[in-house]
């Protein structure tokens, strides 16, 4: 089936996973909802801020559901992290950290980790016209470039990492859309590198009102970043446990707490997420908000 709308008329489907390139995945979802079908979305839901209001606007105006693809997310210990938040425990929240950071030999973005199809032939088995979507490059049928490295198609590690972080962090502390975002970064290491997004990319985020959420990423260097939420009362880290630790000048009032985590990433608890949100209305583990 060449055009995925006609997939989208067949009646006996109630729910689509999208896993095109991430250009499309605005365009197909809405078009999904319309047509009344669930979505399972890959990660990103979007490719900007823009589209993401809007389809979070459709999901509340169809009233289907809708499940991002950060399968890490359907790990219960983000929540029960927003449980210990929701009572007080951390106090106050004023800036929650996290990275994802990779190191690699050569081109990262733009090297055998992405290799292109050889039997790929724009005009010939590749619907170039659909491939491209609303992004016109002038680059000829024959510019075959990896997706990740071009910012038409890709969002480098703000879509393809980040999100995997940010996602876990919106959990645990009910967080929605930042007021404001400022971002750094650029081609620090692969500077010979034919992709055009940056190799080093970092973001600090400010909720209304607090926090502040901090991401860190390079892909030069893999050293982590602890992932914590910083509380005036305790600090919150995790790894493969939470552990809330309080601060000195309160630990006379707060005791230590060690949870540990117990869903990881299973993109069948996921599914199954979204599968009883359908059925029983189970809230969504990472829905569009």
């Amino acid at each position: 089936m060449k055009d995925y709308r006609r997939l989208l008329e067949n009646k006996d489907i109630d729910y689509v996973l999208i896993a095109t390139p991430e250009h499309w995945h605005y365009q197909m979802a809405s078009d999904a909802l319309e047509a009344g079908k669930h979505v399972y979305v890959e990660k990103p839901m979007t490719q900007n801020i823009a589209q993401a209001h809007k389809l979070a606007e459709k999901v509340k105006a169809t009233g289907r559901k809708l499940q991002v693809g950060v399968q890490g997310m359907s790990d219960e210990s983000y929540a029960v992290a927003y449980e210990h938040v929701k009572a007080g425990e951390l106090g106050n929240i004023v800036l929650a950290q996290i990275d994802y950071s990779r190191n690699h030999v050569g081109d990262f973005w733009a090297g055998n980790d992405y290799p292109i199809d050889a039997d790929a032939q724009p005009g010939v088995n590749l619907n170039w016209e659909a491939w491209l979507g609303q992004h016109r490059r002038g680059r000829g049928s024959g510019a075959l470039l990896p997706l990740a490295s071009v910012l038409d198609y890709s969002g480098g590690i703000a879509s393809d990492l980040f999100i995997h972080r940010a996602t876990r962090l919106l959990k645990a502390l009910n967080l929605s859309f930042p007021e404001y975002v400022v971002a750094t970064g650029g081609k620090f290491e692969f500077k010979d590198s034919i992709a055009e997004i940056p190799d080093t990319f970092n973001v600090l985020a400010d909720y209304p009102g607090g926090p502040t959420m901090q991401l860190v990423s390079s892909m030069g260097n893999d050293t982590a970043v602890d992932h914590m939420i910083r509380g005036h009362h305790a600090t919150c880290t995790y790894a493969h446990r939470l552990h809330n630790q309080p601060q000195k000048q309160f630990e006379k009032d707060i005791q230590a707490v060690t949870y540990e985590k117990k869903g990881a990433e299973d993109l069948t608890l996921h599914h199954r997420n979204l599968q009883a949100a359908i059925r029983t209305n189970e809230p969504l583990n990472c829905d569009s908000t």
